[in-house]
Formats: C-alpha cells, sequence, structure tokens
C-alpha cells in the first residue's frame, strides 16, 4: 500500500532515508509509530480491556472485535499466544509484543480504530504495537469503500497488512501452507519484527 500523507495527523511526513525498502517485504513504517501528546482518548465503551497474561510469547495477538482471527493468526506465527480481545498486561512488568488483528468489515475496521486511537492517545497500556492485520471478512474483492476505510485505519498503526480470505478456514481447513502468498510474506514480515529471524521455509 502506498502511504502518503497520514490522516491521524495534521502535518505531512517529512521525506527522509527511512523511507527505503525494507528487507523481509515489510511494509514501510506509518508516521504514527508510538502514542501521540493530544491524542482524544475515546470513550471507556469504545477502549479494550487491560488482561493482565501469564507466562511469556515471542507475539501475543490482540483481536479488536470478536471474530476478528487472532487464533486462526496465532496458529500462523510461532510462539505467537491470544490475548482475548483485551492489551496484555505481563506479571513481570515488561513491555509485550502485540499484533492487532480485525476483519475487514465497518464493524471490524471500526473497532480498530477505535483500538488504535486508545493506544495514540496513551490509553492503553505500554506494550510495542508491531501493526494492524486486516482479513478478509468474505470471498472476492473487498469493496472499495471498506479498502479506502481500512487505508485510512491503518495509518493509525506502526504497520498495516491486508490479508485475503481463505475458503478453506471456513470448513475448518488447517493454518498450515498452502497459503496466499500474501500470508507467506506477513508470517515473514512478523517473524522478522517479533524476533529478527526470518522463520524456516516449508515446502
Amino acid at each position: 500500500m502506498q502511504q502518503s500523507l497520514n490522516p491521524w495527523i495534521t502535518s505531512p511526513a517529512s521525506d527522509s532515508a527511512d523511507e527505503e525498502a525494507p528487507e523481509a517485504h515489510l511494509p514501510p513504517s506509518a508516521v504514527i509509530s508510538a502514542p501521540l501528546k493530544g491524542m482524544v482518548v475515546p470513550d471507556t465503551a469504545d477502549r479494550l480491556a487491560r488482561r493482565t497474561v501469564s507466562g511469556s510469547a515471542a507475539l501475543w495477538i490482540t483481536g479488536a472485535h470478536g471474530g476478528a482471527g487472532e487464533s486462526r493468526i496465532a496458529d500462523l506465527l510461532p510462539g505467537a499466544r491470544v490475548t482475548d480481545h483485551c492489551w496484555p498486561v505481563l506479571q513481570d512488568e515488561s513491555t509485550p509484543r502485540v499484533l492487532l488483528v480485525c476483519r475487514a468489515d465497518m464493524r471490524g475496521l471500526t473497532a480498530a480504530r477505535s483500538a488504535l486511537t486508545q493506544w495514540a492517545s496513551g490509553a492503553a497500556p505500554t506494550l510495542d504495537l508491531l501493526g494492524l492485520a486486516v482479513l478478509a471478512d468474505a470471498p472476492g474483492k473487498t469493496p472499495k469503500p471498506l479498502r479506502d476505510f481500512a487505508a485510512i485505519v491503518g495509518g493509525g498503526a506502526p504497520r498495516l497488512w491486508t490479508l485475503p480470505w481463505v475458503e478453506a478456514w471456513r470448513h475448518g481447513g488447517s493454518t498450515t501452507p498452502p497459503l496466499p502468498r500474501e500470508y507467506h510474506r506477513f508470517i515473514t514480515d512478523v517473524a522478522v519484527l517479533a524476533t529478527g529471524t526470518a522463520p524456516a521455509t516449508t515446502n
């Protein structure tokens, strides 16, 4: 996705060397990579709850709403665990790495926007947010209004991945490959961001 003026801020991003193509086909970093001063805190009803989680994980998967695809995405990523639609708080007070996920329908994108607003305003617990993964909610091409809205919502995340529909999952199919190439790239991207190393390839 080509990123230009970020609608989450009032001034355009300045040109910098950071716009060079990163390794592993990582999506370009957004202007917003950490909470911002002055961001309006969303209403309490629109915020994700906090949840203290035990144990450890290379990555915590947080669904912005029910049915977001938390478990599917966690199954794809070694060492990932779900947070049951809550921001994770670790018992040892360390900073968790988090991936936010949602569906590409209006409900899902609106929930993701609220969660990202909560994070950007500093109302979420301390965490390292890697980005937002938007999963298709139906077969076929996503309607343009929803694609455009996803791009706006994704502008509030450090990175954005848009992932296509997987028909086999509707019938209880495995999360293991073969999957659309977008998922292979996504898995590699997230592994590099979460651990600094790409996952082993499987044939």
